[in-house]
């Protein structure tokens, strides 16, 4: 009987220990929440139209610069969203090509480092980032040239334009927390940010910023709309 009770004794210890051991565990594997940005403009798009004059074969004839890219249910394409201050972010890594005689993507986010700009089309370009809080680039890329590494460590929003083909322009945010940008909808989803009040953000080219906290849950995900307004 007394080897009984011992034994159901441990076993009791034993099945605490695991609770308390799961439990935790259970918990943190919740982690952070998803935060869905929804951002939305009710002005029309902004689209200019310019003439090529040079390397046709490869440019084309005409090209569109998309300052304002509108979807169909007012949603704003090409808007920067982030938890600037979310930490343990998994670092993003930009990929910049220039395909066309554009940027593509138009607009890119990365984590302070390094990213990666190609030429795709086989010709010369000239990158020239104009940035004030990392050391200004302004660096040829020949057709031969297919990759070059450049390095942004400070956070900042930077302005990418090509020398030889002066109607290329494209954006690069450096951000240390977590970010994304915008599709075609309007609609951004920030992943694994820390539960709690978090700041987040949304910049665009045209439109400027806008802010605001929201109470991030951990397992959830967390829906806010921003609305911006034309200058």
């Amino acid at each position: 009987m007394r080897k009984t009770v011992v034994a159901l004794t441990a076993m009791a210890l034993v099945g605490s220990a695991v609770m308390l051991a799961v439990g935790p565990r259970r918990a943190g594997a919740q982690g952070g929440g998803t935060v869905e940005v929804e951002v939305k403009y009710n002005g029309a798009p902004v689209v200019e139209k310019i003439k090529v004059n040079k390397d046709t074969e490869k440019c084309g004839q005409e090209t569109a610069i998309e300052k304002v890219v509108v979807g169909a249910n007012k949603g704003l394409a090409n808007a920067v969203v982030s938890a600037p201050n979310a930490k343990g972010a998994k670092p993003i890594k930009a990929v910049v090509d220039q395909h066309g005689c554009k940027f593509v993507p138009h607009v890119s986010v990365m984590s302070p480092g390094e990213m990666e700009l190609k030429n795709s089309d086989d010709i010369l370009h000239n990158i020239h980032t104009y940035s004030t809080a990392n050391a200004a680039i302004n660096k040829a890329q020949p057709k031969f040239k297919k990759t070059m590494t450049e390095k942004f460590d400070k956070p900042e929003v930077i302005k990418l334009t090509c020398d030889v083909h002066s109607w290329m322009l494209g954006w690069l945010a450096v951000v240390p927390g977590i970010a994304a940008v915008t599709d075609k909808d309007g609609v951004a989803k920030l992943e694994n940010v820390p539960a709690g009040k978090q700041k987040i953000e949304v910049w665009h080219e045209t439109l400027g910023k806008q802010e605001k906290d929201v109470d991030v849950k951990g397992g959830q995900t967390t829906k806010v709309s921003f609305e911006m307004k034309g200058k």
